[in-house]
This record gives C-alpha cells, structure tokens and sequence, in this order.
C-alpha cells in the first residue's frame, strides 16, 4: 500500500478495522469500538531478542527499560507524570522477535499517549548515567525470575529444544550479557533498528483511524524522525520449514526445592503453520483446562501436582510444545511416565466426539471473552500484523478452530510424539537419576 489511504479490513459489533501505511513504512491498524470511553494504543518493534548480535546481546530488554528514562522533549518524571495525572496505564514488554511500547487511558487522553510513546520510541537519549542505573534494576529482574524454579525451567526448555538458535536465548538477557554490553552497544541496537519501516502501531477503543494516523506521522515526525514516501513496511523472512533438532537434550538445574520443576517437549510448529488450529485444540484436549487429560489423571485422579499443563509457542522459523509439571521429587519419575502415556494416547486414539466439542467450546469462548478490552483488542491486531501480515477476522478463526477434526488432532499429536524429545528439570536431583529418567523416555 502505497497511499495513506484506510483500508476496512473488518467490522463486527459494530466495531471497525482498518490499517495504513504511513510515510517512512509505519503501518497504523485501529479497531474503534463504539462506545468505549477507553483506548489501548502500542507501539511495535519489529525486533526481539533474537536479532541480537554478538556484543549486544541483552540489548532489546534493555531498551525496554530505557526508553522510559527519558527523551531531547521529556524526562522520565514527565513520562511518568503524564499517565499518572489521566489514571492512565504504561508499560512494555520485550519478546523473541518484538518489542511492545503500550500504555491504556480515556479516550480522550489518547493523543497524549501517543505523542509521548511516538517520542520514547524515536527519540530517547539513553543516558549512559541512567543506563548505568537501569543496569542494576534489570539485574534485580533477572534475579527475581532466577528464584522462579518454574521460570528458570521454561528458560532451560528453550535452550534444550533449540540450542544455539538465537530463539533460545532468555528474553532478558542474563547477568554476564547485561553486566558488559556497554551503552555503545545499546545505543547502536536502537539505532540501527528502531526505525519507521520496523513499526507498527495498533490502537484500539474510541478512536477515529484518520486521527491516530495523524497522531502517530506527527509524533514521530516532531520526535526528529524523516518519514520517506518511498520506504516500505519490513516483514521478517519465513522459512517454509521449521527448524528441527538432530536429537533431543536434557537440562538440568540442581536447586534444593520443595517441588521437582518438570517440562517435557520437542519443536513444534511455526506462528504461521496451517496446523496451528489443530494446535490450539490439541492442546486444550492435552492440558489446557481442569477437564483436560493431564489434570485430570494427574492431579484429579492421583494428586501427584498441584499445576500441570501443556503449551505451545510459535515463531518466524520455528516454535516448541512442551508439557509441565511441578511434583514432589521422588514422584518425579511416576510424574513423567503419566506424561508420556497421555501424550502417547492421544496420539494413537482419535478423541470422542465430546472431548472435542468441549476443547472447541473452551477455545471459542476464551477468545471471544479476552476481546472484551481494548487491550486485548489492541494486542491481536498489533500481534496479528508483526507475526503474519494480515488481520484474521473473528469469524474466520472461530470456524478454523471448529473444523478441526479428531484426526487431525492425533496425526498432530503423533507428529510431536515422535520427533526428538528434550527434558528440563529443576529441583534436588542427582545428576545419575535425572538421565536415567532421559533414558526411560527415549523412544524404543
């Protein structure tokens, strides 16, 4: 799209989606929901943690710090202040393969929002004394989930599934990378990447589209950012096949917890795979709710855990499933067993007409309940635009997700069972013990 012109992508309750391409490459979605005194307005970098190269890693969770220490025009008090005298909420958050800036206030205050994220993004000054202090804010961060035993085995599944891929970085960074990336570093991160063509802005409530667009070229453009006619949106490379490991790994952390901290797991599919509806399902069948199948064997049935569950991510080139668990240690070993069995069941027998009718209702309510927010709102079509490039409208997934059918869910979940599987634990094990529990999950 070459013009600024809007394009109506959708309307449902009488709410509106349209998109435009600004100057520079900006893409601008919006959703306005008649009636709704509120907006939710984020700011989207095309960039997360995995675009890191040698000498900054660490580099994208630390500007999401220090975007908000201040621009040439603000000061991190006059951040603050801004949101705080309209009741108006702020934050960011930073991911594998994008960074959210993204505040909610009145409808009204929706301008401000904007003007002074537009000027975070473009044109924060990354005060080497700030960032020396952010320094450590972000290690007291990485601390505080180094003490999440439920954290810190997520992390190490990541690592087991994927390796040296970049996605298998922690998000955050860790303590050695945040200690000595210097503010040379950072400061080249953000310029090389915080860029027009790299964003995206998505915003949604009572809003006018034509006024946000107006909004966003201005603010970034006062922000001292040239905005190029001919720039074009970029849109990441997406490999038609996802990275698969040679063999699956083990990671372990000893830690003397209460708890045994348990993922088991293997590479999954991409953000964009036709299968990914028969993901969703699969995983609301496996561990996605109090009615699912791990819940109920193992908590309802035998109270071996408190909270077990499946999970599925998905990326440009490739994505992981896993299942979890946290149990006594010493039922470790019967945990993980009941693990692969349901796993194995389900991908050997189609489920009943029931189960799936009850994982479909879950999925279709669930979603249509988490758009009752601008917030919710604002992420999807924010999300939507970063991972596949287009809007898909309410109706069209609903019925994605409702023609999944019993076989499609155990061809996939067979798929999974037998690629290379990888283990993460953290807990008081023995080193000799944690392999042996490997071993007993190989495949005959």
């Amino acid at each position: 799209m070459a013009d600024n012109a809007p394009v109506t992508l959708s309307a449902e309750d009488g709410a509106v989606v349209k998109r435009s391409v600004l100057p520079g490459g900006v893409r601008v979605l919006t959703e306005s929901m008649p009636g709704l005194l509120s907006a939710s307005v984020g700011f989207w970098v095309g960039i997360g943690s995995r675009d890191e190269t040698d000498g900054h890693l660490g580099s994208t969770h630390f500007l999401e710090h220090l975007l908000f220490k201040g621009t040439a025009e603000r000061t991190a008090m006059d951040i603050a202040s801004s949101f705080d005298a309209v009741g108006g909420e702020v934050n960011a958050a930073t991911g594998k393969e994008h960074t959210c800036y993204y505040a909610r206030v009145l409808a009204e205050d929706l301008p401000m929002a904007i003007e002074t994220i537009a000027d975070m993004v473009a044109a924060s000054k990354l005060d080497g004394q700030e960032l020396d202090n952010e320094r450590g804010v972000i290690l007291e961060e990485l601390a505080m989930n180094d003490d999440d035993p439920s954290d810190v085995v997520h992390e190490r599944f990541a690592l087991a599934v994927l390796g040296e891929h970049p996605l298998g970085r922690p998000i955050g960074g860790t303590a050695e990378t945040i200690t000595a990336v210097p503010r040379e570093a950072v400061w080249e991160h953000y310029r090389q990447n915080y860029v027009p063509h790299e964003i995206v802005v998505s915003a949604a409530g009572g809003l006018d589209h034509d006024e946000v667009c107006r909004l966003v070229q201005e603010g970034l453009e006062r922000a001292g950012w040239t905005l190029d006619e001919a720039e074009t949106p970029k849109v990441r490379p997406r490999p038609e096949l996802p990275l698969v490991p040679a063999e699956g790994s083990t990671e372990l952390v000893v830690r003397p917890t209460e708890q045994a901290n348990i993922v088991l797991g293997c590479a999954g599919l991409t953000a964009t795979s036709p299968k990914r509806f028969t993901m969703s399902v699969l995983n609301a069948v496996l561990g996605g709710g109090m009615s699912s199948r791990l819940f109920q064997e193992i908590r309802e049935k035998r109270g071996l855990a408190y909270t077990t569950y499946s999970f599925a991510a998905g990326y440009s080139d490739t994505g992981y499933f896993g299942i979890y668990a946290g149990c006594t240690p010493a039922k470790s070993e019967e945990v993980l067993r009941l693990i692969d069995a349901e796993w194995k069941k389900l991908a050997q027998e189609v489920v009943n007409a029931e189960e799936l009718e009850r994982a479909v209702g879950q999925l279709a309510g669930g979603i249509v309940l988490a758009l009752e927010d601008s917030g919710s709102r604002m992420n999807r079509l924010g999300r939507g635009e970063l991972v596949r490039g287009e809007y898909e409208d309410l109706a069209w997934v609903l019925e994605q997700i409702r023609s999944v059918t019993p076989e499609d869910v155990r061809e996939l979940a067979s798929e999974l069972y037998f690629r290379p599987r990888s283990l993460s634990l953290v807990g008081p094990f023995e080193d000799a013990s944690v392999y042996e529990l490997a071993a007993g999950l190989k495949h005959q």
